[in-house]
């Protein structure tokens, strides 16, 4: 199914390039050629499958904000937002089954949050409590990979996983609801490392059951898309022999349409699919970023118009969906955001002795030298003499 979306033209923005839609800005239904392979799958949905959607998009949204909030306030050292980006997360992570793994980078906070991974444990991270934030190996967190923040090596950390699928037997066997596939999300400027490509050149070789999944936000901090690559970004994909498609990233239908069929095709052992799904950061790179250096202020404002969850409501409010509905979920938006608050103004700090901890698999002489000389040192402050 994905192999027919190519394109000829040239440039990034390659506006002749197929894309997959369902919804229009506007919240019409209008789906694009592209679109009508899976248009079966999009009409087959039920209206308690797009409220989720919508749900997902609206709770999410206001943790973003609450977290971008504690972080101004000095209760995280950094947030990464992802304002803007929720349709492309919320459809692909939908799309995908309990068994699959997922492998996030650092702002896919509703993939975590669909799968089972408790908020607080992303806020966890982010204030410099822990290096990990969760247990992949737990159930209760849906196979979900923990937060990658160094660009790019997310992608050879699912690939290997994938790897072992195959050499497992756990992918192919025609068994859908046994047979797994993994998701690993970047974004266009991790695209442009070296660990990205290495992930593609071992995926594609060994035919791992893999989604490359790359949100298109248009910028790599300060750096504009056009600038990091003079072809189409899901063209990279197709230069390692792997069926890649673009998608409008902003339409949650488009997303969970596509992905799940790039599973579907991954999982029976036909090999790894590339999504580019093409959205915004409407926030900040980070909290440490100044977007208003680099960005215009129409720019932000014609995608803006393109909001996912504005355009998911008017889609909605025209199948007949109540004022009731959407007010429940302001309350359970509402009432996360507040929840997030409390908690986070409830953690404690580390005990500097938890440095020690985890540097080596065993004991080390030298480490635990390190640790007495920190607490004789601590010790000299006692009753104010040092």
């Amino acid at each position: 199914m994905l192999t027919d979306a190519t394109a000829t033209g040239a440039g990034a923005a390659d506006t002749d390039a197929p894309v997959v839609r369902f919804l229009e800005a506007d919240g019409t239904f209008a789906p694009t050629p592209a679109a009508e392979p899976y248009r079966d799958a999009v009409d087959g949905l039920a209206d308690a499958d797009l409220e989720t959607f919508y749900r997902d998009m609206a709770v999410i949204r206001a943790f973003d904000v609450q977290a971008t909030n504690l972080q101004r306030q000095g209760q995280l050292a950094l947030w990464p937002p992802s304002y803007g980006q929720e349709a492309a997360q919320v459809g692909s992570a939908r799309a995908a089954r309990p068994q699959d793994h997922i492998f996030p980078s650092y702002r896919e906070h509703v993939v975590t949050k669909i799968r089972g991974v408790d908020p607080i444990d992303i806020i966890r991270v982010m204030r410099g409590l822990t290096h990990g934030g969760w247990d992949p190996t737990d159930p209760k967190n849906g196979n979900t990979h923990i937060y990658t923040l160094v660009l790019g090596s997310q992608t050879l950390h699912a690939t290997g996983y994938g790897m072992g699928l195959v050499f497992d037997g756990r992918c192919g066997t025609g068994d859908p609801e046994r047979d797994e596939a993994v998701v690993v999300y970047y974004g266009d400027g991790a695209s442009s490392q070296g660990d990205v490509h290495e992930a593609m050149v071992f995926a594609a070789s060994y035919r791992t059951p893999e989604v490359f999944f790359l949100q298109n936000n248009q910028w790599a901090i300060s750096v504009p898309v056009a600038t990091q690559s003079r072809s189409p970004l899901y063209k990279r994909g197709e230069g390692y022999g792997m069926p890649s498609i673009r998608i409008d990233g902003n339409d949650v239908l488009a997303s969970w349409a596509v992905t799940r069929a790039a599973l579907d095709e991954a999982r029976a052992g036909e090999g790894p699919r590339a999504i580019e799904a093409m959205t915004y950061r409407l926030g900040a790179h980070t909290t440490s970023d100044d977007p208003t250096k680099y960005r215009t202020s129409d720019e932000e404002e014609s995608w803006r118009r393109r909001d996912p969850i504005a355009r998911m409501e008017a889609f909605l409010r025209g199948r007949g969906a109540s004022d009731a509905f959407f007010a429940d979920v302001d309350a359970e938006a509402q009432a996360l955001a507040s929840d997030i608050r409390e908690r986070t103004n409830a953690l404690d700090g580390l005990e500097a002795d938890t440095m020690f901890a985890h540097a080596y698999s065993e004991e080390h002489p030298l480490i635990e030298q390190q640790r007495q000389w920190l607490a004789a040192y601590e010790a000299s402050f006692e009753g104010g003499h040092a």
